[in-house]
């Protein structure tokens, strides 16, 4: 099984170049199409949250269209930048999204588990797991302790050293901890937020964030004092690989490139050959 995890896409409304200087929708457009030629496929997408930058229907009908030519299931968590009810209206074919209440759900059918947590608190930067969240997520995991499972959610739950990103985290974390250690099924947690790919040992699992589609953060390990900046590194996404035997392997790709080259003779090679 793979899957491939965007994130922080945040697209805004057509022709609109957030800050000034990137435009989001070009850049998923061209990851849609990293995605499109990587060989094999992967069986399914997630895009753990900031899916568009302010919430609005429009933000969303673009995100879907620039996701349409996807063929495999494409699975959305929301982020700080989300908006559940906008989310949900233009998406409507997405018939895993509750209609209503926090937007969290399980996906089965695969070797591994997907389980998605809601951490969005409308007006905040910040995430939270509180009491009926973290429920939630005892009451899934309780069904299938056998189960190799993913939890995949937009605020990740540990510290990362970027002072000003730290500052809007996850409240709730050490409660989700303790949750996540009762369940050595799982495998991964999945987040996005940071703009970076980053990886920790936590809570007896590992987890991770994934790069942006489009611009990333700042890596600004300084205590305090400086703004909060992004960078035109290059975007990228995560692709994970699950294996009987092997277990879930974690890549970073890069969403723009140039090659693959054969180290004799430098000829380029066909990506889906």
């Amino acid at each position: 099984m793979i899957i491939a995890q965007i994130s922080d896409t945040h697209i805004a409304e057509k022709g609109r170049i957030l800050h000034g200087r990137v435009d989001t929708a070009a850049f998923l457009a061209r990851a849609v199409q990293h995605l499109l030629g990587l060989s094999p496929r992967p069986d399914v997408v997630v895009a753990t949250g900031d899916l568009v930058d302010a919430g609005r229907p429009e933000e969303y009908a673009y995100l879907r269209e620039l996701l349409g030519p996807l063929p495999m299931p494409v699975h959305l968590i929301v982020g700080n930048h989300d908006r559940r009810e906008a989310l949900v209206s233009q998406f409507p074919d997405h018939r895993y999204l509750p209609r209503e209440g926090f937007i969290q759900y399980v996906v089965e059918g695969y070797p591994l588990r997907l389980i998605a947590l809601d951490t969005l608190v409308p007006g905040q930067d910040g995430g939270l797991i509180c009491a009926e969240r973290l429920a939630w997520l005892e009451s899934r995991l309780a069904e299938a302790p056998e189960r190799p499972t993913v939890i995949v959610m937009h605020h990740p739950p540990f510290v990362t050293g970027i002072h000003r990103m730290d500052g809007m985290g996850l409240s709730g974390a050490d409660a989700l901890a303790e949750v996540v250690r009762r369940h050595p099924q799982v495998e991964r947690v999945l987040c996005g937020h940071l703009h970076r790919p980053i990886q920790v040992r936590w809570a007896g699992t590992v987890a991770a964030t994934a790069p942006s589609t489009a611009h990333q953060i700042w890596l600004d390990l300084r205590d305090g004092g400086a703004p909060l900046a992004f960078t035109l590194e290059p975007p990228g996404c995560l692709i994970h690989l699950w294996r009987p035997g092997t277990g879930l392997i974690s890549h970073t790709s890069y969403t723009e490139l140039d090659g693959p080259y054969t180290f004799r003779g430098g000829q380029k090679l066909d990506r889906a050959g």
